[in-house]
């Protein structure tokens, strides 16, 4: 047991790959009783990068058997561990590779391809100081190229080939790199998925044949799921609807028996569409199920529940370490991970005060959900839920890292700008027009399926006083937004000081 339960070549420990293949292979009885065995056992004489990677390897290993509060108890561990500089430790890239697959899972596309771009960075400058991390960093372009295909088929037709083009270029890297059988197999059926995407058919049918009957011959049924993916969608391009749906339904089919929710989704979705091209709407409706039920499992289990637990986890972890985590989340909303109320009272003092220092004035944005209560009657309140996670998610991309962002109560959130530079004068119409118009043209198909998307009023008022002075005008001008048809900025005249102490601020 002992020389299973070490790291093999800088990355998992052999027990860890071996529950890793039952996974692959479909026998997850089997997996989760070796799982078991290996899960409380730290391998001896690691640093804290492999320790790091393995922990976040088997929150992985945890997620895909079901066991959700485990997996985010590893994750947590692991994340923490993962802190600070990483001096472009080969362990420290497989640690950043498995946690950016986490992150896809909670619904944080963004995060989870910026961290796999990361860890590609880091692994190319450990394989050239060591040979033995080519294999890791043949993994972390595995996993950055088969998710930059998964972005490609999502995006809009004239930006997809070039994203496939991008993907295939790091999934060529990796085949030129790699040996290991397991791995090349997985670098192989991606690879042939970007060849279609790019219009190359002839070669991608080429490469998905050779990865089927490579996964065939190993019992790998997740490559082969990727490789009867890619030939269904090679069949459906040259008009061969019939096969096409044989192989998508293969495809649908490995994919449950892994327990893999995300290809399930993807393979599904497509089978549905195979099927009503071809008229056959008792398939296009099964198919259809399964990706219901897939997405089901995506949003509430996944985006409700686990985007909030994997930060509490991460800031318990920390608390540990660190007594002052226990004042931080005390300032944090649980359910966006921004401000609350405690913390935007607690900082926007400090931050109005430098603003008048600088000869600044100060912005304040109050932003309120549009009919919030039809959007929990129509969806759900898990669905509501993860509206506002992705409205915070929006306030966080279209502010800058000076401003501070809070969820007031509710659906209301507040933005408080500080000094900018440039035309001040617009800075606060401007920022709240954009965050207008990123929640009215997001994309809320994954998180409402075919309910009616929310929109935002906002208000908007500047001066060099209170926070309650700014959010009283603030809250004057929303209200005007709201009267006036919803959907739109409304702001409030300048605010005039009447004390010293309104001017810093105190």
């Amino acid at each position: 047991m002992e020389q299973r339960d070490r790291p093999v070549a800088g990355q998992a420990p052999q027990l860890d790959l071996e529950v890793k293949a039952l996974l692959n292979a479909g026998r997850l009885a089997e997996a989760n009783t070796l799982f078991d065995q290996v899960v409380s056992r730290v391998p001896p004489g690691v640093d804290r990068w492999q320790r790091s990677a393995v922990l976040v390897d088997r929150a992985k290993l945890a997620w895909r058997l079901g066991r959700i509060p485990l997996a985010l108890e590893l994750a947590a561990e692991g994340w923490t561990d993962l802190d600070g500089e990483h001096d472009d430790n080969p362990a420290a890239a497989q640690a950043m590779h498995a946690l950016a697959y986490l992150l896809e899972g909670i619904g944080n596309r963004r995060a989870a391809v910026d961290m796999l771009r990361l860890s590609v960075q880091v692994a190319r400058r450990a394989a050239e100081r060591s040979p033995g991390a080519v294999e890791i960093l043949g993994h972390c372009l595995q996993g950055l190229g088969g998710t930059l295909n998964f972005r490609a088929i999502s995006s809009p037709p004239d930006r997809a080939p070039a994203i496939f083009e991008e993907a295939r270029g790091y999934l060529r890297e990796g085949l030129d790199l790699v040996e290991e059988k397991h791995m090349r197999r997985a670098l192989l059926a991606a690879y042939s998925r970007s060849l279609a995407g790019v219009g190359e058919l002839d070669q991608a049918e080429e490469h998905a044949q050779e990865a089927l009957r490579q996964a065939e011959g190993a019992g790998d049924k997740w490559a082969s799921a990727v490789a009867c993916w890619v030939l269904a969608v090679v069949r459906r391009e040259q008009g061969d609807l019939v096969r096409a749906r044989t192989l998508a339904s293969r495809a649908v089919a490995a994919s449950e028996s892994i327990n893999d929710p995300s290809l399930l989704l993807r393979f599904s979705l497509d089978l549905a569409d195979i099927c009503a091209e071809m008229g056959d709407h008792v398939g296009e409706a099964t198919a259809l199920r399964c990706s219901v039920a897939a997405s089901r499992t995506a949003t509430e289990t996944l985006q409700e529940g686990l985007g909030q637990a994997l930060e509490q986890r991460r800031v318990a972890v920390q608390a540990q370490r660190l007594a002052v985590a226990a004042q931080e989340a005390a300032a944090r909303d649980p359910l966006t991970g921004l401000a609350n109320r405690l913390g935007l009272e607690r900082a926007a003092a400090g931050l109005l005060e430098s603003t008048a220092a600088r000869g600044r004035v100060p912005w304040l944005v109050l932003v309120d959900v549009d009919r919030f209560k039809g959007v929990n009657d129509d969806a759900g309140h898990a669905a509501g839920d993860a509206t506002l996670r992705e409205i915070a998610q929006l306030l966080r991309r279209e502010c800058r890292a000076a401003d501070l962002v809070a969820r007031w109560a509710g659906d209301e959130f507040v933005v408080l700008l500080g000094a900018a530079d440039g035309n001040t004068l617009e800075v606060g119409p401007t920022v709240a027009e954009r965050i207008r118009a990123a929640v009215d043209n997001h994309d809320w198909t994954v998180v409402l399926g075919t309910a009616c998307h929310p929109t935002v009023s906002i208000g908007v008022a500047a001066g060099p006083a209170t926070l309650d002075h700014l959010f009283a005008a603030a809250d004057m001008a929303l209200y005007r937004a709201k009267r006036h048809g919803r959907n739109r900025v409304e702001v409030e005249p300048h605010l005039t000081p009447t004390t010293p102490e309104a001017i810093s601020g105190n």
